[in-house]
């Protein structure tokens, strides 16, 4: 479309705004505007409140104060939520974009170990808390090892048998992880098997 209305934008970023701006009239491309900006807060918001959420819940009421007000946890998730968007200001306004795009890549890695945990140990009652464990830890290591030694790229290439192989980092650390958790949590039921009346 930015081709066909001969708009010549110096980013992909740039298009959908520049086409506003030429083929409608000035009133409708401030709506439009408008709209885009809102649309961008609308992510940024809902992951902000999460974040205060979880602090709220699992760190200050867990450790700092355990008989806290549904009235103060409000409050606390509240300042929460605006320290962690004056974070994210600062860091999109004094750091390079790359960093943002990196993290991004680190995030969906590291979200991606918690997947055995929470699944194996809500709907198995085999796997150990310490397989579990010991097995996120492998993955978030040799995945955050792999992907920043690949220049922080998705993909990375194993050599096997003379044969070059591509792989998204992040499986491969989730099945590192899972082998991790079968392995450690076979050897931890061997030398400490459960007893008939623990909590399984």
């Amino acid at each position: 479309m930015a081709y066909a209305a001969n708009i010549k934008a110096t980013s992909n970023n740039d298009v959908v705004p520049m086409l506003f701006k030429v083929l409608f009239p000035s009133w409708f491309a401030g709506f439009a505007f408008s709209a885009i900006a809102i649309g961008a807060l609308v992510p940024a918001a809902v992951m902000s409140i999460g974040a205060a959420n979880l602090f709220t819940r699992n760190v200050w009421k867990s450790y700092i104060d355990p008989g806290i007000s549904h009235a103060g946890e409000a409050s606390v998730a509240k300042i929460a939520s605006l320290v962690v968007k004056l974070g994210a200001l600062i860091f999109t306004i004094f750091l390079p974009t790359q960093y943002a795009l990196d993290l991004q890549l680190l995030g969906g890695l590291w979200i991606l170990q918690t997947f055995p945990a929470l699944v194996f140990g809500l709907f198995t009652r085999w796997f150990r808390a310490e397989g579990l464990l010991l097995g996120w830890a492998a993955g978030i290591l040799w995945g955050s090892w792999t992907a920043w030694s690949n220049g922080l790229k998705p993909l990375a290439t194993i050599d096997l048998g003379g044969t070059s192989y591509v792989f998204y980092v992040g499986l491969g650390a989730l099945i590192l992880n899972v082998a991790i958790a079968v392995i450690a949590t076979a050897i931890v039921g061997r030398v400490s098997p459960r007893s008939a009346t623990a909590p399984r």
